[in-house]
């Protein structure tokens, strides 16, 4: 017997936050991957580049790279290097994200306070931590095989 089916409950979850997304992809006539990478840029200003949304996101390199040629198309993302490293783009928001963003992440908050509906802060901090604990497990197994 499996004491814990993680994957039992993904889809209802995945279906909720489609749900509580797709509002804001109507209203700024983007898609679903594009507002996904405005907002992880957004949450996690320390991964800035494709590679990282592609790594930290497990997304595909082809559907993250053709998103990103068309935020910045529509003036919602910019590409920076450095002078050390000309290789590698710093995705950076622009002005005209911001509206998007924050729709995204008032989306995000729903989401969440929907989730955690009753649950006290206590609750949350320990399901935080063993949710972080198990990512890492994940994580660390993915890596070994990665280097068999």
């Amino acid at each position: 017997m499996i004491p814990l089916n993680p994957w039992e409950h993904q889809n209802a979850i995945k279906a909720l936050y489609s749900k509580c997304v797709e509002g804001v992809c109507v209203k700024h006539n983007i898609t679903r991957m594009e507002l996904d990478i405005l907002l992880f840029l957004a949450n996690n200003p320390c991964f800035d580049t494709a590679t990282d949304i592609i790594e930290v996101r497990y997304l595909s390199k082809s559907q993250v790279s053709s998103s990103i040629k068309l935020l910045e198309q529509c003036g919602y993302l910019r590409k920076e290097y450095s002078e050390c490293n000309r290789k590698t783009a710093h995705l950076k928001i622009c002005e005209g994200a911001k509206d998007i963003i924050h729709d995204g992440q008032a989306a995000q908050e729903k989401f969440v306070s929907i989730m955690l509906d009753g649950f006290s802060k206590e609750e949350v901090d320990s399901m935080k931590r063993h949710n972080d604990r198990i990512l890492r497990n994940i994580n660390t197994y993915l890596k070994e095989k990665e280097a068999e």
